[in-house]
């Protein structure tokens, strides 16, 4: 029986899928392999690049036209910037697959002769020049996890490349494909032979064109859904179908990731006589977050580097980006962990992206978390919202400027904060949802739990600016319309510095917003 895939390339005896070849536009591609171009594609990881090389090679030899060969690189990795180690093992690792893959003999003996007589830093430029010599087709060479090199080793490979194209097709690669995470013109080379960083452009300049894998489109996520339901009888209901839609917009990994969870793992739904319906999607959703899987365990751990905290943090304040290079704006894009709008904005590439970013920053201020008794809840386990509030601002006031420490992103820290507190009241039992962007100069939470629903709006008074509460009632009252409900909370956050502590300053005011909705005004 097959299934929903998470690991690896597809498999079509194993896995339900879309037809590889269909993910890009296959004349563009044969047109430039037609050219004798070098080209490159990229997009972010687990989206199904490997998978279309694969079934780009089986195409080219299934022709006949071209001798066809994929190499992963990423072994080459582990040499760093040892320029003779990484070389040795991308020329054997070379030569290992196109013997196997075409069933060329004696490129091992090459290789090893290619590698004791030539310097390493035209070995490979060595090996692919007499390799194409004997090969009785032009070769068609597709290289995958290229930026997984680093420093000297990635600028001597993108340099031999570059110095034996003249020689195509007879004596180098007709065509060649570089594939990985990141564009060309991204590549920040820091070699330990430059002063500067060697930009990838520079290095290699014959590029001929960037392909992007894009995500699925809706109507892709709908055929690979129906896959199961083919095999199995087991349908999706309407409301489940797109409920993946819309957490996932596509992301090929996401879209499979909770599929697999709701049909495979989750015991409900391994009942084929049983639709999948919204409520499994939802708990799936939860168990892959919760589970911290490694697809969005590797996005979340970006979040340390200073380049994607000098986006994420002010976009998660609300504020603007101020004067961001554009390089590290392509950066998230390529990453996958943002998309650009149709107005050019930038938003978090998904709803799911979109949880758990704050949840992973607010992961060290929850392990801070005292013991707190669930005091918001009645004696039936329903949710009150006034003992709520009363649990917060004692909460607040004892461990609120000790647990401010404990939060990664400092601008952001009351956010993390409350957004920790309100994690442990939901506690399985309910959902916590952000809303957040570029410039709206706020944060939007929903917290639900059974039947209440619960709207608040995080507001931050800072040095210089007015009081927020004008603004912050205004915005509330649109939120609050928007989620069907007459209340909640506006939580002002004050960063003024010379205030008075903490304790002394917390209070909480009673009023009505611009449409009459009752607001708790709780300044902080």
């Amino acid at each position: 029986m097959r299934f929903f895939n998470t690991e690896g390339p597809v498999r079509p005896e194993d896995h339900y899928l879309l037809p590889p070849l269909q993910r890009w536009d296959l004349d563009e591609v044969l047109t430039l392999i037609e050219q004798k171009k070098y080209f490159l594609l990229h997009a972010p990881r687990q989206t199904g690049k490997t998978s279309c090389l694969l079934a780009l090679v089986e195409h080219l030899n299934r022709e006949g036209r071209y001798r066809a060969v994929y190499a992963n690189l990423e072994t080459a990795q582990a040499a760093r910037e040892d320029v003779a180690l990484a070389m040795a093992d991308i020329v054997q690792t070379i030569a290992d697959e196109a013997q196997r893959q075409t069933g060329a003999s004696g490129l091992d003996a090459l290789a090893r002769e290619v590698l004791a007589l030539n310097a390493p830093t035209r070995a490979l430029r060595a090996f692919l020049n007499q390799w194409c010599e004997r090969s009785p087709q032009p070769v068609a060479l597709l290289l995958d996890e290229v930026d997984a090199l680093v420093g000297d080793t990635l600028v001597s490979l993108l340099r031999q490349l570059r110095a034996g194209y003249p020689q195509r097709p007879q004596a180098f690669p007709s065509t060649l494909v570089l594939c990985g995470v990141r564009d060309l013109r991204d590549y920040r080379i820091h070699a330990s032979s430059e002063s500067e960083p060697i930009t990838g452009g520079s290095a290699f300049n014959i590029k001929a064109k960037s392909l992007r894998l894009g995500d699925f489109s809706s109507d892709e996520v709908m055929a690979l859904l129906d896959e199961h339901t083919k095999e199995t009888g087991q349908v999706f209901t309407a409301e489940a179908r797109d409920r993946i839609w819309t957490l996932t917009l596509g992301q090929p990994w996401l879209v499979n990731a909770l599929a697999y969870e709701s049909c495979f793992d989750i015991p409900e739904g391994r009942d084929r006589t049983r639709p999948i319906d919204i409520a499994l999607i939802d708990r799936a959703k939860e168990n892959l977050i919760q589970r911290r899987v490694t697809h969005l365990d590797q996005l979340a751990d970006k979040l340390r580097e200073p380049r994607v905290r000098r986006i994420i943090e002010p976009m998660l304040a609300g504020t603007a980006l101020g004067e961001i290079p554009v390089d590290e704006r392509d950066y998230l894009i390529d990453l996958g962990l943002l998309r650009r709008t149709g107005g050019s904005g930038l938003e978090v590439a998904n709803p799911i992206y979109r949880e758990v970013l704050p949840r992973t920053l607010a992961g060290g201020p929850q392990d801070s978390l005292p013991q707190i008794s669930p005091s918001w809840l009645t004696p039936t386990g329903d949710l009150d919202p006034e003992a709520l509030l009363d649990a917060f601002l004692a909460f607040w006031r004892r461990h609120g400027e000790a647990m401010l420490g404990s939060a990664p992103y400092h601008e952001i820290a009351p956010h993390l904060v409350l957004m920790a507190f309100l994690q442990r009241v939901v506690n399985g039992e309910g959902a916590l949802e952000r809303e957040y962007a570029i410039g709206r100069g706020r944060m939007d939470l929903c917290l639900r739990y059974r039947a209440v629903t619960l709207g608040i709006e995080i507001k931050v008074w800072r040095p210089s600016a007015s009081d927020p509460l004008p603004d912050g009632l205004v915005q509330l009252d649109a939120y609050l319309a928007g989620l069907g409900v007459d209340r909640g909370w506006l939580v002002i956050f004050d960063r003024r510095p010379g205030l008075a502590p903490l304790a002394e300053r917390l209070r909480v005011d009673e009023t009505t917003s611009p449409s009459g909705r009752r607001v708790c005004v709780v300044r902080a």
